[in-house]
């Protein structure tokens, strides 16, 4: 036995695979990579826990649980037992290995066994260790852990994402479940289920319901011992699963008698072997770790073979060693309390005055506007924040009262509006619009921090808390500390005492002004300046005017609309309901599998869900519906009901009671690709392929007599770049002489002349060409097509020996890509593809299809934005009353005033053709019409 005192034994029982996969995901969006191309962020993120647990903690005993490969007594049960998980990704296959090494080096014992799982393990050891006098700390974010705690057994939740550790004794374990009992954590478990593990629960059991019923039933059995209690279709569900449910509560204890020996004197924590972890921590290169543990650094990798991402490093460093080193070391997080400040409430004409002043004679300053709504046409202003020194900024407050506002805002508007002036803000987009509700114009070149990491790393978050917490170590006040969580109670601005805005809204402009200093030198090393200052942020000003504009919707014709839909609807569930035999609810998965696959068979091994019920999702209805008339008709039916509730009923609420039009909210840095994506409505998704979904565009109409909508569409865009970048020459000379692209295609890949094309030809050589910009296989072509994969495979290859310049691009793209796991698009844009080197097919060929597909995409998004940012300086100068008021995909939409259409149209077409200087050149359709259908 252990000489410690009874009183101090502590005892940490890690969870490997828990904190191993937390740490990944933590490096996942910003990944670690060392000079041979390994990432190490699990290995870097574990060994730093470790680290922090032995040096604050300072546990007398610790061991460290990982899982096998082998199948756990769980799995002979249940053999679907986590069945649904994603493959292992290969950074943690790799991490593992390197993980129990540095465990070993740090001479901690290894706790394994084959069949067991590290929460059983770690589950039979602190119940003895308990036992034993121990204070035993279960380490990880598993929150099935809380099962097993004790007067002697914590869980120990260890910090992460700027959240605190938590350590849950028996009252917090009871309070947070909302049980009586620790051990009732498990019956929550076998009533709900856990998705993670894929244990099934009770279909329809939640854990509100979870919790009522042991409240009233104490266990699962004692509800299985009373279902005569229970009512209608929960009745049903619970008497149906009741052996599901007892068999997810055994799936979801913990076991406490796992065959492994309990010896405590070898789980005390002995001195580390310094020698295997310094042959450890040079392979990794973990500079800072070394030095912290042993006092020394290992060599630095050659320069020409270290592979790291500009745009992960931190502000404090020069070289990319030295970003490592900061990210590996922990510091603590800098806040309002405890970083030096001065932020200034400006509340006076003559503090006005002054501060007006001094921001007139600044290059440049940061700006952000507090008010009452995220909704730009809504929002009223409550106050207006300013920072020009790091450290310092003014808070302006604004009346309630708008008369008196509007003379505040009138005060700022020759500083806003002055051109020499940068702006620099989070999301200005939404400032300018803010302001233009004040009748003030924000003018000048500006630096929107949102936009600018977005281009950095367009796949990451880009709000402003995650920035702060990334590059300055700084976690800013949270707005629900003001007005509280999102919700009918939630507050706004208004309601908040001025002296805590001054504090929240200084901190937002002085923070978003720090970031801008580090930003802006990543977007210089990065080679992204042109396309954040001549084209993301121009085009913020475009949209906001778009934005503001908004387009007039027929609330009469979607009213009729929703009618034909609902009639529509009921006539295709009645033949449904003829097709089946019986009614039954359409809506329902569950029994709409049942009818499909128990009762009419339409396949032989339908497929199923994760929760064992049959798969009816549009994939697998799409495949039915060329065989089986009831799966065209439930996709009709679908169809009649998504038009009806996400467009037609939807829309009318969206109209604006300012001005009785519809303002969407175009999003810069949502799509990786560089297109800009809509919300409130989604204009992007609004449907175009079917007869009934073009018929909404039927209610987009001009806003007054005296206007016509007028649509500009980009023809073939893609396929225009995709030529222009192989240089295939069949390709461009079809182009060039304006022949149809692909009719051209099916006569070169079906050896026929081009008179002799016919339209099923032509459709396949459709689909192959705007198929291949995504890299499609001949299994995705067949699917398409509905043809044999070796029909598929025979026309891919007749296309390849066709057009043979859009094959070696293809493969030059994807060669470049695997050597700086990126790609570009023709002014710059990035597109990382961190996996296109993965040893899994699967992942890998999804990153070589984004190779191929993103720099086509991104320079066609590129291009619709130069052309939207030199038609709106166009349509200024010549103070048009035309406005342009929708983007959609490749499509630009006006509110064309009847006097203006000939000259509109005319330098429209020029703009867009020439927007960019390709070898192929840009075709434009036009149309005009009272509607935006007829116009398109």
């Amino acid at each position: 036995m252990s000489n410690t005192p009874e009183s101090d034994k502590k005892l940490f029982l890690l969870d490997a695979m828990a904190l191993i996969y937390r740490a990944h995901f933590a490096f996942s969006k910003t990944p670690r990579i060392n000079s041979k191309g390994m990432n190490t962020g699990a290995a870097l993120g574990f060994t730093n826990s470790l680290l922090e647990i032995l040096k604050k903690e300072k546990p007398t005993h610790i061991g460290v649980a990982f899982d096998t490969s082998a199948p756990t007594f769980r799995h002979e049960e249940f053999p679907a037992y986590k069945a649904q998980r994603e493959e292992q990704p290969e950074d943690i296959r790799v991490a593992i290995p390197y993980v129990k090494k540095i465990v070993e080096a740090f001479n901690i014992p290894v706790l394994i066994m084959d069949g067991f799982e590290a929460d059983d393990i770690i589950g039979t050891i602190a119940k003895q260790a308990g036992e034993d006098g121990f204070k035993v700390y279960m380490m990880t974010p598993d929150k099935d852990y809380a099962q097993m705690v004790t007067e002697n057994v914590f869980l120990y939740k260890p910090a992460f994402m700027g959240n605190g550790v938590d350590v849950l004794g028996v009252e917090e374990v009871k309070k947070k479940f909302d049980i009586d009992r620790v051990e009732q954590v498990i019956d929550i478990l076998g009533l709900q289920g856990d998705a993670v593990d894929n244990i099934p629960g009770i279909p329809g059991v939640g854990a509100k319901t979870a919790i009522k019923f042991l409240k009233q039933y104490g266990s699962v059995e004692g509800l299985l011992e009373h279902t005569d209690e229970l009512k209608g279709k929960m009745k049903e569900k619970v008497e149906a699963n009741k052996e599901q449910a007892l068999l997810s509560k055994k799936l979801a204890t913990i076991k406490v008698d796992v065959p492994l020996a309990y010896e405590p004197d070898k789980l005390v924590l002995d001195e580390p072997n310094e020698e295997a972890l310094r042959e450890l921590f040079e392979e990794l290169e973990f500079r800072t770790i070394m030095k912290r543990v042993l006092g020394e650094e290992p060599s630095a990798p050659s320069k020409s073979s270290a592979k790291v991402d500009p745009a992960q490093m931190s502000m404090f460093t020069d070289t990319p060693e030295e970003a490592a080193q900061k990210e590996e070391e922990p510091e603590e997080r800098r806040t309002l309390a405890n970083t030096k400040h001065q932020y200034h409430l400006i509340d006076t004409p003559e503090l006005r005055e002054d501060l007006i002043t001094y921001l007139s004679i600044q290059d440049e300053f940061c700006f952000d506007t507090e008010t009452t709504d995220l909704e730009p046409t809504d929002a009223e202003l409550v106050g207006l924040a300013f920072s020009y020194v790091a450290g310092e900024a003014y808070y302006v407050p604004f009346p309630a009262d708008q008369k008196e506002a509007q003379k505040i805002a009138d005060e700022f508007k020759e500083v806003l509006e002055n051109e020499d002036i940068t702006k620099i803000g989070q999301n200005l987009k939404y400032d300018i619009q803010v302001m233009r509700n004040y009748g003030v114009r924000v003018q000048g070149k500006m630096f929107d921090t949102m936009l600018a990491h977005y281009l950095l790393d367009p796949e990451t978050r880009h709000n402003m808390d995650v920035m702060a917490e990334n590059y300055l170590n700084y976690s800013p006040v949270s707005i629900t500390d003001l007005i509280g969580k999102k919700g009918v109670k939630q507050g706004n601005m208004r309601d908040v005492p001025v002296e805590d805005v001054v504090e929240y809204a200084g901190e937002d402009a002085d923070i978003t002004l720090q970031l801008k200093h580090i930003l802006e030198k990543e977007i210089k090393e990065n080679n992204l300046e042109s396309l954040l200052h001549d084209v993301e942020e121009p085009l913020s000003y475009v949209l906001a005017e778009m934005e503001y504009e908004g387009v007039k919707i027929d609330k009469d014709a979607l009213s009729k609309m929703s009618k034909e839909l609902e009639t529509a609807a009921l006539e295709a569930q009645e033949k449904i309901f003829e097709l089946a035999g019986q009614e039954f609810n359409i809506a329902s998965p569950k029994q709409l599998g049942e009818i499909l696959f128990d009762k009419m068979k339409l396949v032989d091994k339908p497929k199923k869900t994760k929760t064992g019920q049959y798969a009816t999702g549009e994939e697998i209805l799409s495949k039915l519906a060329n065989e089986h008339e009831i799966a065209d008709k439930i996709l009709e039916f679908r169809e009649y009901q998504k038009l009806k509730s996400t467009y037609v009923d939807a829309l009318p609420k969206l109209i604006s009671k300012k001005d009785g039009r519809v303002h969407t909210d175009y999003r810069q840095a949502v799509a990786a690709t560089g297109r800009l994506s809509s919300n409130n409505p989604n204009l992007q998704n609004i449907p175009i392929r079917t007869e009934k979904g073009r018929l909404i565009r039927k209610a987009f109409v001009p806003r007054d007599e005296n206007y016509q909508l007028m649509a500009a569409d980009y023809s073939q865009i893609e396929l225009r770049i995709m030529a222009a970048f192989s240089q295939d020459e069949a390709m461009m000379e079809a182009f060039k002489n304006g022949r149809d692209i692909h009719a051209t295609t099916a006569a070169k890949v079906f050896g026929v002349d081009l008179d002799d094309v016919d339209p099923g030809m032509r459709r396949k050589a459709k689909e192959v060409n705007f198929g291949i910009i995504y890299g499609i296989s001949a299994f995705g072509l067949a699917q398409n097509l509905n043809i044999s994969r070796t029909e598929a495979s025979d026309i891919i290859k007749a296309y390849f020996k066709e057009f043979p310049r859009v094959h070696d691009y293809m493969e030059k793209v994807k060669e470049d890509a695997r050597a700086n796991e990126y790609v570009t698009t023709i002014l710059g844009r990035k597109r990382w593809l961190r996996d296109i080197n993965s040893r899994n097919q699967t992942i890998r060929g999804y990153a070589e299809r984004n190779a191929i597909n993103a720099p086509i995409q991104g320079s066609a998004a590129d291009m619709i934005k130069i052309a939207m940012i030199n038609i709106h300086k166009w349509m200024e100068k010549e103070n048009l009353k035309s406005k342009m008021i929708m983007q959609v995909h490749d499509e630009l939409i006006f509110d064309a005033h009847k006097d203006e259409i000939d000259k509109l149209k005319d330098k429209v077409v020029d703009l867009m053709k020439n927007a960019m200087e390709l070898d192929v050149p840009m075709e434009i359709g036009v149309g005009i019409a009272d509607n935006w259908s007829e116009a398109h």
